[in-house]
């Protein structure tokens, strides 16, 4: 495995994060140093520091740039009616911006106790309450609400747990999105007084 991944952009700070981020999931948050990022830029600490002043800087940066598309997804959804072409939209929207953010998310799953004691964690947990909010109805039953939450999950499996497996990437990340689909279909023609069966 390379060292440096492909920049994101070619400005210094994007080649800090992304150094940062490979060595994250490498050797995990807690270990790694800026000194030992500086070295793998081959630049100083005070050229890190004119960037960034700490390890949680760096993530917090990486975090705001590839979850911009969820942001963006959160706004636009909330302006849209309740219907389950909506719902679809929202699914298929996030699936693209989980797959754009794919280093990111397996950073987290290998680093989620940490990950949790940081102020990314509570937001990356209200930004998930916001999208399941979008995709279920208000008056959902209980069994719709987990559907809706498990939908969300299953995306996120799809691209985690399934990285290891055989197949596409691509492919994983259609049949988790199908399974969401499935998920959210079933909760949505419940409707709001609709009972689970």
């Amino acid at each position: 495995m390379g060292r440096t991944p492909q920049p994101r952009r070619g400005n210094t700070r994007q080649r800090i994060q992304d150094v940062a981020l490979e060595l994250f999931a490498e050797q995990g948050y807690e270990k790694t140093s800026l000194r030992e990022i500086a070295e793998h830029l081959q630049v100083t600490k005070a050229a890190l520091y004119y960037h960034f002043k700490t390890k949680e800087d760096i993530l917090n940066g990486i975090f705001e740039d590839l979850n911009r598309p969820v942001e963006d997804l959160l706004a636009w959804g909330k302006e849209q009616p309740r219907t389950l072409e909506t719902k679809m939209e929202i699914l298929v929207r996030y699936s693209e911006a989980l797959r754009t953010a794919a280093p990111l998310f397996r950073f987290m799953q290998e680093n989620q106790a940490t990950v949790r004691d940081l102020s990314i964690g509570h937001t990356i947990k209200h930004r998930v309450i916001a999208l399941v909010d979008l995709i279920k109805d208000p008056d959902a039953p209980l069994t719709d609400q987990v559907r809706c939450f498990t939908a969300l999950f299953a995306m996120h499996a799809g691209m985690l747990a399934l990285q290891d497996a055989e197949g596409d990437p691509e492919e994983k990340r259609k049949a988790a999105l199908e399974v969401a689909v499935e998920l959210v279909t079933k909760a949505h023609d419940h409707g709001p007084t609709g009972s689970a069966a």
